[in-house]
C-alpha cells in the first residue's frame, strides 16, 4: 500500500474539485437532449481526439496492460500493435462516414438508432437486439472501471474494497448526471494529458533511479529473459498462432465501440476528421508504448514479487516519487477510469432513453423528458454496475476483455458494412448483431484448442458472415435506404 500522506489526499482533492467543477460549467451548457448526448455536435479537433482516446483506454492502460507487461514482458507489445492498427482504421474507414450518416438520418443519436433509421427497418427489433447487447457488456465494461477504482483508493487510502467502490462510483454518476456529454468530453481531455504525462514519466524516473540507467534492460534480462522476446511467452515457449491471433485481434473490437463511436459524431464538421485522426493515433501510439514500459519498468526496479500484478503503476509512482507527485501521478488513474466508466455511462443511458425506452412506453419522449429520463438511466446503470464491481478477485483486463470483445464483435462489422455497402439490409444487420454477440457469449464458456481463440476473433468473422448472407438471401433494401447512401456518397464526394 502507498503510505497515505497529507500531500497525496490533497492532491486527489483537488483533481476532483477541478473535475466537479467541469461538470458544473458543462451543466450550465446542456440545454437538450442533443447537447446532453452528443454536446451539440460542436467538439473542436482536439478535443474530439483526446476524448475519444481517453473514453477508449480506461484504467487498463495503467492497470491491466501495465500489469501484463509486468508478467509477460514484451509479449504485451501484440496487444498494443493489434489496438493502434484498429485505433487507425477506425479513425480512417468509419469516422467521417459516420458523422455525416448520423446527421443526415434526422440526428440518429445512439447507434441502435442509427441502424434503424440507415436500414429503414420495419419493426424495432434491430433496435431492441443492438440495444440489449449494449446494455448487457457495458455493464461489464463499467463494472471493471469501478474495479479499478477499489483497487486504485485500497491502494491509496487503506480503504476497505467495497467502501472505495463506492465512493468513487459516486463521484463519476455526480458529474455524468449533470454534466453529460460535455462534461464528458471535457474532462476526457484533461484525463487525457494527466493519463499521458503519468506513463510517460513514471518509466523514465524508474531508468534513472537505477544506479545504472544502461542496466534497465539488463536487470529485465535478468529476472527472466524471456521478458524481452516477442515471440514466446514467459515460460519461453514460442506463442502459438492461436495466442497471437487473440493479442492481435483486439483491435477488431474499435468498429464497435459505442462510446468511441460518440467522439465521431459529435465532431463540429466532418472536414475536421482528418486533424482529429492525426491526434487520436498518435496519442494512441504513445500511450500504448509507454503503458508497456511501466511493466517492464516494474520488472527492472522492484526487488519483491508483486502478488497483484495490476497494481504496478502504483507501486512505482509510491516508491519513486515524493508524495506531491505522487498524489498527482496516482489522480491519473482515476483520470483514466472515470474517463471510460463516464462515456459508458451516457452511452448506455442514451440507449435506455432514446431507444428502449420509447417503445416500451410506445409514444416518443419531449426533449425535456429525454434529458430527464438520461439522468436517471445513469444512476440506475451505475447501481447495477457497482454490484458487478463487488467480487474485489476480479482482473480488470479480464472484465474488460469480455466487455470489449462483446462490443466489438456485435455491433463493429455492422456499423462498418453499413458505411460501405449499399446492398445491406435490416435482416442482415440484425443476423450480424445476434451472431456476433451470441457468438461471444457462447465461446467465452468454452476451453480448450480453437476456443482458447480470444472471443472477439471468431464473434467479427461470423457477424460479417452473417450480414452477408442475411443480405443476399433476402430482398433487396428500400429504395430509400438506398438513396440515402446515395447521399452520403455524395457528401463525401463533396467533402462537406
Amino acid at each position: 500500500m502507498v503510505e497515505l500522506s497529507l500531500p497525496i489526499t490533497l492532491t486527489f482533492l483537488v483533481y476532483l474539485v477541478v473535475v466537479m467543477g467541469i461538470g458544473y460549467l458543462a451543466w450550465r451548457s446542456t440545454n437538450t437532449a442533443a447537447d446532453y448526448f452528443l454536446g451539440g455536435r460542436n467538439l473542436s479537433p482536439v478535443v474530439t481526439a483526446l476524448s475519444a482516446g481517453a473514453s477508449d483506454m480506461s484504467g487498463w492502460v495503467l492497470l491491466g496492460l501495465p500489469g501484463y507487461a509486468y508478467l509477460s514482458g514484451v509479449e504485451a507489445g501484440w496487444i498494443a500493435l493489434g489496438l493502434c492498427i484498429g485505433v487507425a482504421l477506425n479513425w480512417w474507414l468509419s469516422a467521417k462516414r459516420l458523422r455525416i450518416y448520423t446527421y443526415h438520418l434526422d440526428d440518429a443519436v445512439t447507434i441502435p438508432s442509427y441502424f434503424q433509421r440507415r436500414f429503414c427497418a420495419p419493426g424495432p427489433w434491430l433496435r431492441i437486439v443492438s440495444s440489449v447487447f449494449i446494455l448487457l457488456f457495458f455493464l461489464f465494461y463499467v463494472g471493471s472501471g469501478l474495479i479499478g477504482a477499489g483497487k486504485l483508493f485500497v491502494t491509496v487510502f487503506g480503504l476497505g474494497y467495497h467502501t472505495a467502490v463506492i465512493i468513487g462510483g459516486s463521484v463519476i454518476i455526480a458529474y455524468t448526471i449533470f454534466g453529460g456529454f460535455l462534461a464528458v468530453s471535457w474532462t476526457d481531455v484533461f484525463q487525457a494529458l494527466l493519463m499521458t504525462l503519468a506513463l510517460v514519466l513514471v518509466p523514465i524516473m524508474a531508468a534513472y533511479s537505477i544506479v545504472d540507467p544502461q542496466s534497465f534492460f539488463s536487470n529485465v534480462e535478468n529476472s527472466n529473459p524471456e521478458l524481452l522476446s516477442w515471440m514466446t511467452d514467459r515460460n519461453g515457449q514460442p506463442l502459438t498462432f492461436i495466442a497471437i491471433a487473440s493479442l492481435l485481434g483486439w483491435g477488431l473490437a474499435y468498429f464497435g465501440q459505442p462510446h468511441i463511436l460518440a467522439r465521431f459524431k459529435a465532431v463540429k464538421s466532418p472536414a475536421m476528421v482528418r486533424t482529429a485522426a492525426s491526434i487520436g493515433v498518435g496519442w494512441s501510439i504513445l500511450v500504448y508504448f509507454a503503458s508497456i514500459m511501466v511493466g517492464l519498468s516494474g520488472v527492472a526496479y522492484l526487488q519483491a514479487p508483486m502478488e497483484d500484478s495490476e497494481k504496478v503503476f502504483m507501486v512505482l509512482v509510491g516508491v519513486i516519487f515524493h508524495p506531491v507527485v505522487a498524489g498527482f501521478l496516482l489522480a491519473a488513474i482515476l483520470a483514466a477510469i472515470m474517463s471510460t466508466v463516464d462515456s459508458q455511462l451516457l452511452v448506455s443511458s442514451s440507449t435506455l432513453a432514446e431507444d428502449l425506452y420509447p417503445i416500451v412506453r410506445g409514444k416518443s419522449l419531449t426533449d425535456q423528458q429525454r434529458v430527464t429520463m438520461g439522468r436517471c438511466s445513469v444512476a440506475l446503470l451505475a447501481l447495477v454496475a457497482l454490484a458487478i464491481a463487488m467480487d474485489q478477485n476480479s482482473k480488470v483486463l479480464d472484465v474488460v476483455a469480455y466487455a470489449w470483445g462483446g462490443l466489438g464483435a456485435a455491433l463493429g462489422p455492422v456499423t462498418l458494412m453499413s458505411l460501405y455497402w449499399r446492398r445491406m439490409n435490416w435482416q442482415g444487420a440484425l443476423a450480424g448483431v445476434l451472431t456476433g454477440g451470441l457468438t461471444v457469449i457462447i465461446w467465452k464458456q468454452l476451453e480448450g484448442g480453437w476456443f482458447d481463440l480470444y472471443e472477439l476473433v471468431p464473434g467479427f468473422f461470423l457477424s460479417t458472415l452473417a450480414v452477408l448472407i442475411g443480405s443476399l438471401m433476402t430482398g433487396a433494401p428500400e429504395l430509400k435506404v438506398a438513396e440515402n447512401f446515395d447521399v452520403v456518397q455524395n457528401s463525401l464526394s463533396n467533402n462537406q
